[in-house]
This record gives structure tokens, sequence and C-alpha cells, in this order.
């Protein structure tokens, strides 16, 4: 184990610096040699930055706005986790990928520098999602409560300086979001905001349609509004993760899909640890991205 990495979480390797869970760093060899397609399009996020909205938002765009086709398998299985290797019933990302027709659609959240280098070669389009790290370290929290393949996160005040410090799964939230901000000047990368989609979703959709070179009649980007709303996402069981056992996920203990709001940080925060989050962002954040942590 890493004496660097808290607690007793030997489930954390550190792969070229960055904590990855142990089945992800025992395939390392396999996820790095994965081969991209140039159709490939790639969703990256940082954990619990709202990659199953993401997710829901482009495979319906990609069907033209055919609700019915995106609701006949659940979203893991429609747009595979390439590092992700589990028991089963989940299939390992890498082998549900390879095995998957083109155009595919691929979920990661490998920070850029880590990422497959094949993905680069082909010119992949790219997607990345970023959160505000006040929101982020809370929902991290709740998603580490539920999800019984994770270590108990154990008290909210140490959990949020392990947080912070990058000792969590995927590193340092500041190296992933401003990491994949640098990369978007060299790549075709749409960089979007969690606070962006919240406040006006339709604007964002839209962004993402013209991206993916997708024209949208009003009535089909009002369908996807309305279907991947958080109330409409959290009870359709084919985004929830409700099919997932609950040896995977417990939903009696924490939604997966739990507020999807914008400042519910406040509930959970002191003010002191709100001030030092913000000096700390103030010096990380300087020459990268800007968040808004409440609207």
């Amino acid at each position: 184990m890493d004496p660097e990495l808290p607690g007793d979480e030997s489930w954390l390797v550190k792969t070229e610096g960055v904590p990855l869970p142990r089945q992800t760093t025992e395939k390392w060899d396999q996820i790095s040699a994965f081969q991209a397609r140039p159709d490939d399009l790639l969703i990256c996020t940082f954990p619990k930055s709202g990659t199953s909205w993401i997710q829901e938002i482009v495979d319906i765009i990609l069907h033209g706005g055919d609700l019915q086709k995106c609701d006949q398998l659940p979203i893991y299985e429609r747009s595979p986790f390439i590092e992700l290797f589990l028991p089963k019933p989940v299939v390992s990302g890498v082998d549900e990928a390879e095995a998957m027709p083109s155009p595919r659609v691929l979920k990661t959240h490998l920070p850029a520098p880590l990422l497959p280098p094949s993905f680069w070669k082909q010119n992949c389009k790219m997607i990345y999602l970023a959160r505000n790290v006040k929101d982020n370290a809370v929902s991290t929290f709740n998603f580490h409560r539920m999800n019984k393949l994770l270590p108990n996160p154990g008290d909210w005040n140490n959990f949020l300086e392990d947080f912070i410090a990058g000792r969590c799964w995927y590193g340092s939230w500041f190296d992933h979001v401003c990491g994949w901000w640098e990369a978007k000047n060299h790549h075709p990368i749409l960089y979007l905001f969690y606070e962006d989609m919240k406040e006006n979703p339709a604007q964002e959709i839209r962004k993402v349609a013209e991206f993916l070179r997708f024209e949208l009649s009003e009535l089909v980007l009002s369908q996807i509004v309305q279907h991947t709303a958080f109330k409409s996402m959290k009870a359709n069981e084919m985004t929830n993760f409700t099919t997932l056992p609950s040896s995977i996920l417990d939903h009696s203990v924490s939604s997966y899909m739990r507020k999807g709001t914008v400042g519910d940080w406040k509930k959970h925060f002191t003010v002191a640890q709100s001030e030092w989050l913000d000096t700390i962002c103030a010096q990380k954040l300087k020459n990268g991205p800007s968040f808004r942590t409440q609207l």
C-alpha cells in the first residue's frame, strides 16, 4: 500500500503518480494499449461530475431524439467505461468496448496524461464535463457511502482533506480539470460545465449537438431537455443504476442520483472549510477554468 494514501485503502495504487483502483492498475497494460477508432466519441469527467447526464444527452442526440432506442439498455452498457474492471455481471470496459460496433461512445475518468495514446493519435472527438470542486467533493463522499466496491469514506472532515489533497481515486481534481482544459487547445474537445447545464440545459445541449454535427429541431431539443432533467433520469431505471445488484450499489444508503443540484455543498462545508478551499482554488485555477459554486 502506498503510505501517502489514506487509511486502509489498499484498493488504490498509484499509476504514473495518480491513485487508481487496484483492478485498473493491474490491467494497465491492456488499458494503455486500447485501440481507439477515428469515429469514437469519448466522454471524459472527474468522477461524480454529471457523467451519466452527458452520456444520456449524447446518446439521445446520436439516435435523433428516439427515446425508445435509448431506453433499451442501461446507460453503462451503451457507453462502456474503458478502465473499469469489476466482478461479474459487469463486463470489463475494455472487452465491452472492443466488442462494440462503430461508431462507439466511450466513457473515462482518466486524467488527460493517462488517456490511452490511440485516442490522441486518432484525433477522436471528446466531451469533457467539469463540476465545481465543492459539490463534487460532497457527491463523491456520498458515492463512497453507497458504492460497496469503494471504502467507507469515514468522517467528512478527513475525507474532504484527502479529496482536496488528491488522495482519492483519480487523484487531484485540480490536475484533472486543468489537464483537460489545456488539452482542448490541441485536440477536438468540447469542454462543458455542470453549472451551465443546470442553468440553461437547452443552450448546452445545442452546443453538444453542434459539436457532433447534428441538427436538432426545437421539438426534439425540448424532448431531450425534459428526458434528461434530473427528476426524469432519477426515475428511469436505464439511467439511475438500480439495475446493478445491491452488492455493488446500495441505494438504501444513498441514491446513485442523489440531488443533482448546484450549491448542496453549503449543507456540508463549514465556513472555515469553504474559505480554505476558496484560497486553494484561487491559486490552483489561476490559469485554468473558472467555476461557479452557486446559481
